[in-house]
């Protein structure tokens, strides 16, 4: 490889953290290029779930979303049409459950493979992850847990931790 491209960041907010109950309620992306893309979600007819403590942290109201949001057959249509090939998130058991609802309720496939973001780092990345992260978020002044800003953090986060680190002690990304 001889220059590394940047990978397509995923994020969700989800109504609490129940991996039976739970829903999404919005979903965020960064593109390799670093462009973003948010979707507030309609609940889904069969989904009732609610957590004031989530609501609290994200700052999104069920209203806001009934009011506001897309169904979920239209953002996993807009998910589709920007993504391909693998992409990643770094809370994967959480971002995955909600991914498969989502694209469950709306009776489609996604175009695309989410992985952890920890796939594609070293170890001693790795170890530089969580300080870098903060330092991100210090600098970039976004509130976190929105998914557009946290797909943001995500990608920043990964091009500070990667910046300087010969191509051939990279992972390989894959096919993007």
């Amino acid at each position: 490889m001889t220059q590394l491209t940047a990978p397509a960041f995923i994020d969700f907010e989800a109504s609490s953290l129940d991996l039976i109950a739970s829903y999404p309620i919005e979903v965020g992306l960064c593109l390799p290029n670093g462009e973003l893309h948010s979707w507030l979600i309609r609940p889904h007819v069969l989904w009732h779930d609610w957590s004031d403590s989530a609501q609290a942290i994200h700052g999104i109201s069920r209203d806001t979303l009934v009011e506001e949001g897309l169904s979920v057959s239209q953002v996993a249509h807009h998910l589709n049409e920007l993504l391909h090939g693998e992409v990643f998130c770094d809370a994967w058991t959480f971002d995955s459950f909600w991914l498969h609802r989502l694209y469950r309720a709306a009776n489609m496939r996604p175009s695309f493979q989410l992985e952890s973001v920890s796939m594609l780092l070293s170890p001693a990345q790795v170890q530089h992850w969580s300080a870098t992260r903060h330092k991100v978020i210090d600098d970039l002044g976004l509130p976190v847990h929105r998914a557009a800003n946290d797909a943001r953090i995500l990608h920043t986060t990964w091009c500070q931790v990667t910046a300087g680190t010969p191509d051939e002690q990279r992972p390989s990304l894959g096919k993007l």
